[in-house]
C-alpha cells in the first residue's frame, strides 16, 4: 500500500504541474526553437523535466524516512536539473558542461556511491573511481542522446525502471526498489504530455535526471554475489543508451565527423539510434515502440540473468551484442543503399 502510495503521489503531481510548467516556459521564452538537426516543427515548451523531478521529490518526500539514505543520489540528481535547466535556459558550451558533470559525478564517489567489484588496493580503488565517473557521465548523457522523439526517453526510463524494480523487489531491495517505482511513476504523468498536441519536452533538465537517477540505481543496487551477474544486470536494462552512444561515436569517428573529444562534446546531428529508424521508414512512433520492445526484451534478460550463473551471465551479455551488431549492420546497410539511390 506504502509503494501504492507513493507511485500515485508521484503520478499526480507530475500531472499536474505540467500545464503551469507549460505555461511558464512560453512566459519565460525557455522553448526548444526547430533546427535542422531537429525533428519537431514548431517551437515547444522545454520544463517537463521540472514537473518530473517535483513528481519525485515530493514521492521520497512522503517516504524520508526510508529513502533519506539516497540524499547523495538526490543531491547529485538536483546538481544535475541545475545544470541542464541552465542550458535549456542559455545554452551552455560543451566543455562547461562535461567538466559540470565530472565534479558532479566526482562529488557522488566522494559520498560512497561508486562500483565495487575489483580487488582491494589503492590501483585497484583508482580504477574504480574511473570506472564509476565514466558510467554515471556516460549513461547521464546517454539518456540526452536518447531523446530526439516524442516518449521516448521517459517511456524508456519507466521500461528501465520497471526492469529495475522487479529486480530489487525480487531480492528484498525495497527502499531501491520503491525509488525506482516513485521515479517511474513520475516519468508515466509526463508521457501523456508528451504525446499530445499542445506538447512540452523534458528538456536537457529531464534528459540528464533520468540518464543521472539510472545510472546511479544501477550503482547502489546489490544485484547479484558474482561479478560477471552484478555487472551485466545494469548493462543489459541500460543496453539502448548504451548502445546508442557507442554506435553513434563509432559511426561520427568513421566518417570523419569528429576527430577529438571537444569535437565530440560539440557535433550535434539527427544520427542517433531512433534517427536511424526513420529514415528507415519507420513512422515516429514506430521507431519509438520498436525501441521500446528492445528495452523491455533486455530488461527480461537482465531479470532472468539475476538467477543465473556467470557463465549465463556471460552469453546473455554476449546474444545481447550479437542482437545490437546485426542492427547495427541493417543501419550501415540501408545507409548505403539510400547513399546509392541519391
Amino acid at each position: 500500500m506504502k509503494t501504492l502510495f507513493a507511485f500515485s503521489i508521484s503520478f499526480v503531481i507530475t500531472y499536474i504541474t505540467l500545464p503551469v510548467l507549460r505555461a511558464l516556459a512560453f512566459k519565460l521564452n525557455i522553448l526548444d526553437i526547430p533546427t535542422a538537426r531537429k525533428i519537431h516543427k514548431v517551437a515547444t515548451p522545454l520544463l517537463g523535466g521540472i514537473a518530473v523531478y517535483l513528481g519525485l521529490i515530493i514521492g521520497v518526500a512522503f517516504n524520508f524516512d526510508k529513502l533519506f539514505i539516497f540524499l547523495p543520489l538526490l543531491l547529485g540528481a538536483t546538481l544535475i536539473l541545475l545544470l541542464g535547466l541552465v542550458n535549456d535556459i542559455k545554452e551552455l558550451s560543451a566543455q562547461a558542461r562535461f567538466i559540470s558533470q565530472l565534479l558532479i559525478a566526482l562529488g557522488m564517489v566522494a559520498m560512497g556511491v561508486r562500483i565495487s567489484f575489483l580487488p582491494e588496493g589503492a590501483v585497484w580503488d583508482i580504477m574504480e573511481i574511473v570506472i564509476t565517473v565514466i558510467w554515471i557521465v556516460g549513461v547521464t548523457n546517454a539518456y540526452n542522446y536518447l531523446d530526439g522523439l516524442d516518449g521516448l526517453a521517459a517511456g524508456s526510463a519507466v521500461v528501465n525502471l520497471l526492469c529495475f524494480g522487479v529486480v530489487l523487489y525480487k531480492t528484498d531491495q525495497y527502499t531501491l526498489g520503491l525509488l525506482a517505482v516513485i521515479l517511474m511513476a513520475a516519468c508515466l504523468g509526463f508521457l501523456p504530455y508528451n504525446f499530445r498536441k499542445e506538447k512540452i519536452f523534458l528538456g536537457e533538465a529531464g534528459s540528464t535526471l533520468l540518464g543521472f537517477i539510472l545510472a546511479g540505481i544501477a550503482l547502489l543496487g546489490n544485484w547479484a554475489d558474482n561479478n560477471i551477474v552484478r555487472i551485466s544486470i545494469p548493462i543489459l536494462i541500460l543496453g539502448v543508451p548504451i548502445f546508442d552512444m557507442i554506435f553513434t561515436s563509432v559511426m561520427r569517428i568513421k566518417e570523419g565527423k569528429v576527430k577529438t573529444l571537444l569535437e565530440w562534446l560539440r557535433y550535434g546531428g539527427k544520427d542517433h539510434f531512433h534517427h536511424y529508424l526513420v529514415d528507415m521508414g519507420f513512422h515516429h512512433l514506430g521507431a519509438v515502440i520498436f525501441i521500446y520492445f528492445v528495452t523491455f526484451s533486455l530488461g527480461l534478460s537482465a531479470i532472468m540473468v539475476s538467477n543465473d550463473l556467470a557463465i549465463e551471465a556471460f552469453l546473455t551479455l554476449s546474444q545481447a551484442a550479437i542482437i545490437f551488431g546485426i542492427i547495427a549492420a541493417l543501419i550501415v546497410a540501408g545507409k548505403r543503399q539510400r547513399r546509392s539511390a541519391a
